[in-house]
């Protein structure tokens, strides 16, 4: 399926596109898988998780695998290749939080942990994708964060990574464009769910101070004063893969309630 030639109809028009989801059977990934599929996608799936890979729709594809891991993410193409029998977008979403300590007090391994599945697993699916994605001038999606523009004390893996991604998704823009392929990376801000829950309540221990008095920080830091739905993250994606989105490429795409600070 081309992507980049389809007309715009009016809105996102998906049917058929044939979509990998890394990291998609919980969370933001699951949220996108399914607002994908409602739009008339074929939804691939990988995680880590079996238990939420279970939980899937029975329509999807799915495997688990750790995007750390090479040997993981080529059985995970090859999977994708036999179920889907091609691929038209890429989004690459699989990501971790990865340690709150002062730089000093973080261990080697929790750093190499969390560039090995933030950054490295997004190298290690983007090098399999692009091939697959230049035969069908189809589309990649990176998950950065609005940490990915903002320094982000008491986070520098989770920071460090998430910049490294719009590096990424920039130079992937521009090796990749002149065969039809667009690379675009979103930015969430503080998206409501289970992980900045834990992200907030190890900040709270870090600083000494009480849960509400962290979270009313982090709220207070955003000019819309919400945080983000994971749907919104999702309409976002869906819209970059669309044909409403055929000249959107290179561009770092911030979901966040314009968040002022971290």
């Amino acid at each position: 399926m081309v992507i980049a030639k389809n007309k715009i109809s009016g809105g996102p028009a998906l049917d058929g596109l044939r979509v990998l989801v890394t990291a998609g059977a919980s969370g933001i990934g699951r949220v996108t898988a399914d607002t994908l599929a409602a739009q008339g996608a074929r939804i691939y799936v990988c995680d880590i998780d079996t238990s939420a890979l279970s939980s899937c729709p029975a329509e999807y594809g799915s495997s688990r695998a750790d995007v750390s891991d090479p040997a993981d993410v080529e059985a995970l193409f090859a999977a994708v290749d036999d179920a889907l029998g091609g691929l038209d977008v890429l989004v690459n979403n699989a990501g971790i939080a990865g340690p709150t300590k002062r730089i000093e007090d973080i261990d080697i391994a929790d750093w190499r942990r969390t560039v090995g599945v933030n950054l490295d697993g997004q190298f290690y699916c983007a090098r399999l994708a692009a091939p697959r994605l230049r035969a069908t001038q189809g589309a990649m999606i990176n998950m950065s964060s609005v940490a990915g523009r903002l320094g982000y004390a008491f986070r520098t893996p989770y920071a460090a990574t998430k910049w490294a991604i719009v590096g990424l998704t920039e130079s992937l823009a521009k090796e990749l464009g002149p065969d039809g392929v667009r690379v675009n990376a979103v930015l969430p801000g503080i998206v409501r769910g289970k992980r900045i829950e834990g992200v907030i309540a190890a900040r709270a221990e870090s600083l000494g101070v009480d849960y509400a008095e962290v979270e009313d920080r982090y709220l207070s830091n955003i000019s819309l004063r919400r945080m983000v739905e994971p749907e919104d993250i999702a309409h976002t994606i869906a819209f970059l893969c669309s044909p409403a989105g055929r000249n959107i490429s290179g561009q770092s795409i911030s979901v966040c309630g314009n968040v002022e600070t971290l």
